[in-house]
């Protein structure tokens, strides 16, 4: 399947006051974490990529059209540096669409106008640059394309520790409950979405306000609950948490090292519902 990726917004909350790069390309290790999340779809033998490109879009096909390799590769150097051989490569079998969608895009505009590119196909993935998982897309996949629903999307609990303070019409508190003690669940990406979706996508409209309400009336849109592990990348605070759990080498996101894998794969099968319930021009590279 394609994969659509929402990689246009400032991400104001991670602006350090020097750094302007886009949040998307903001690095967890030696890598951007839109890297993170296209390796991740890669592991499960989706790798054509379209960009939905916006602030910083320059700055994303600088980076892949300087792609080294080398950085998270092993490699043989030889004739002093001159000839370099491979061992391993990330993205030889990507191809990757390039779309500048606009700087100040709703997504679902966004999603709109990549629509030529996803062609005649009948479904695809979509999901925002800057969120990892461990969630395991194959069976998320297959059980939305064989159910009635249009779209899913990922379900996980809140992240941040806050506490939901419960009082009346004369503002005395009456009570004060943890998120974490609460039946709540936050859209947490990661969609998958079959092509009726432009059915109830309308011009301007966002995918989540707008289309996805429109979906969940009709009973067409379904929840994944994932208890795994979730993470955005939406503050400095949240990247500084990715960064370490990457240099301590607990990727948990990272399903393509063998560590990664053997920590996952339980969890979904007890929350999967059952089947009861730069340039304005478009740019393609395929490295």
């Amino acid at each position: 399947m394609k994969v659509v990726i929402f990689c246009g917004g400032f991400g104001l909350r991670m602006r350090s006051g020097v750094d302007s790069a886009p949040k998307p390309m903001m690095t967890i290790g030696d890598r951007p974490v839109l890297w993170h999340v296209m390796r991740y779809y890669a592991h499960f033998g989706h790798t054509e990529f379209i960009l939905c490109l916006g602030y910083g879009g320059s700055a994303v096909k600088e980076y892949f059209l300087r792609y080294d390799e080398t950085v998270s590769n092993d490699f043989v150097m030889t004739k002093g540096g001159q000839r370099i051989e491979l061992l391993d490569s990330d993205i030889s079998e990507w191809k990757i669409t390039f779309v500048d969608t606009g700087i100040d895009t709703s997504i679902g505009e966004r999603l709109r106008r990549v629509r030529p590119y996803l062609e005649d196909d009948d479904a695809f993935l979509a999901n925002y640059g800057d969120v990892l998982t461990d969630a395991p897309m194959d069976k998320i996949v297959d059980h939305v394309m064989t159910s009635d629903i249009t779209a899913s999307l990922l379900a996980v609990p809140p992240q941040a520790s806050f506490h939901v303070v419960e009082f009346g019409t004369d503002a005395r508190v009456s009570g004060l409950r943890s998120a974490a003690d609460l039946n709540v669940w936050i859209n947490g990406g990661y969609f998958v979405i079959k092509k009726e979706i432009f059915d109830v996508l309308h011009e301007d409209e966002d995918l989540v306000g707008d289309a996805f309400p429109r979906l969940a009336a009709m009973r067409r849109l379904e929840a994944i609950p994932h208890h795994g592990f979730w993470a955005p990348m939406d503050t400095l605070k949240e990247r500084s948490q990715l960064e370490e759990l990457y240099r301590s080498g607990k990727k948990p996101w990272a399903l393509w090292s063998h560590e990664a894998r053997e920590q996952v794969g339980q969890v979904f099968d007890k929350a999967l519902p059952s089947d009861d319930v730069g340039d304005d021009s478009p740019m393609v590279v395929a490295i």
